[in-house]
């Protein structure tokens, strides 16, 4: 393959990486797609599916750092940070809760409402374009408290949410363990979110890629991008021992985006921030829609055939572990609040690492001084409902278009 010519490479079959060579397609531009994995395997994989503009508000929130110091040593807390000698780490944590104020706050969730929102919608196109069969639906999603406090405390939020175009209707506890009979009747209450949406993130990527290899599209898997270099004609990217010249070279390559930064002379302050699920088989009775037990952070979401508890934030490196005191707090939460909180087989449980900023919006546009190479990443717990927004933000940046979204909120250079 030495001296083959290549128009696009885009480093990263993910749910970023394919959407943005499905917008790059779609613009007539020819795009390979090279991953060290398997299609969807790292990040994308164990992700609950939903499709979140009611996540638009970020991490690094008023309060947070002092309730990060309670849950800190406790390895079942939400958020747990293990005790060691990383001073990259410190750096980051000492950056985020810094951002922990009124003002970045609004700054990060406009940013993130506006890529949230564009992305919703234009998933929305693609599944029907494209015929994705990767269980679609837009029946929104709950939040739901067992706390009167904290219930007390997202509710007020409500208005500041519908400042974003976040419609929500806060309901009393007893009217929704009601109308819906999967919970137990100890709920303080709920916020439902009618504008979010669902999926089954594997055959979400599986479908991308389906559609992309029928357009022509090749995705290399199990292939490792060792190096590449610029100039101003192109890229020369070295793959699988051997070299490839590219007009344009896309990086979608998640958690491990940092490191190809360095290389770039571009700081990007990204932390893997590691998440659990658990996947059981469908139990008969299941939640209608996607929920959040949010004195818990545990997301739970049915599909057709199974049933997946995610979330909690570990900050540990780049340990592969799979901790089961993680994976008992997602169990214990579903089991306080649902009646029937697993199936009859667990079918998987997983860990992986989510490529959070320090600011919690993620880095979309052109590597500065690298006319040919292209940044997204950083996209946090987010990679799956921002995929769409994404992939056309960097197809419209890459082809000179104007894009449908501000580009200026998740420029990579904005951390120099």
């Amino acid at each position: 393959m030495q001296g083959a010519r290549e128009d696009v490479i885009v480093v990263g079959a993910g749910a970023i990486g394919l959407a943005a060579a499905l917008a790059l397609r779609a613009q007539g531009r020819q795009v390979r797609v090279i991953d060290r994995g398997r299609i969807g395997g790292a990040t994308s994989h164990g992700n609950c599916g939903t499709i979140t503009p009611s996540h638009a508000p970020p991490l690094a929130a008023p309060g947070v750092p002092l309730r990060a110091l309670r849950w800190m040593l406790d390895p079942r807390a939400p958020l747990y940070v293990r005790t060691r000698l990383d001073p990259t780490l410190w750096r980051w944590l000492l950056q985020f809760g810094a951002r922990c104020n009124a003002r970045d706050w609004l700054q990060s969730t406009r940013a993130r409402a506006a890529l949230l929102n564009d992305s919703r919608l234009r998933l929305a196109e693609w599944v029907q374009a494209h015929a994705l069969d990767c269980e679609f639906d837009t029946r929104g999603l709950d939040y739901v408290f067992g706390n009167a406090r904290n219930f007390d405390r997202h509710a007020a939020e409500c208005e500041a949410l519908a400042a974003q175009g976040i419609a929500t209707y806060c309901i009393e506890g007893a009217d929704y363990a009601r109308a819906n009979p999967a919970f137990h009747d100890r709920l303080a209450g709920a916020i439902h979110f009618p504008g979010d949406a669902q999926l089954r993130p594997d055959r979400y990527t599986a479908e991308m890629a389906r559609v992309l290899r029928a357009q022509g599209v090749v995705i290399d898997e199990c292939l490792d991008v060792q190096d590449f270099s610029d100039d101003a004609q192109g890229v020369r990217v070295q793959v699988g021992g051997q070299v490839v010249r590219a007009r344009e070279l896309v990086l979608a390559t998640g958690p491990w985006s940092r490191d190809w930064a360095r290389q770039l002379d571009l700081r990007v302050p990204i932390q893997p921030g590691k998440g659990y699920s658990l996947t059981w088989s469908r139990p008969l009775q299941v939640p209608q829609r996607p929920v959040v037990l949010k004195d818990h952070s545990v997301f739970v979401i049915a599909w057709r055939e199974a049933l997946r508890l995610g979330g909690t934030m570990e900050f540990a490196g780049a340990d592969p572990q799979l901790r089961t005191a993680r994976l008992q707090a997602l169990q214990q939460a579903a089991d306080h609040y649902l009646r029937a909180p697993r199936g009859a087989q667990l079918q998987e449980q997983w860990c992986g690492w989510r490529p959070m900023s320090v600011d919690d919006v993620p880095l979309i546009g052109r590597a500065p001084a690298h006319p040919h190479v292209w940044l997204a990443a950083g996209h946090g717990m987010l990679g799956i409902s921002m995929s769409a927004g994404t992939g056309q933000l960097i197809a419209d940046l890459v082809c000179g278009r104007t894009p449908a979204i501000d580009p200026a909120p998740y420029r990579p250079e904005r951390f120099r």
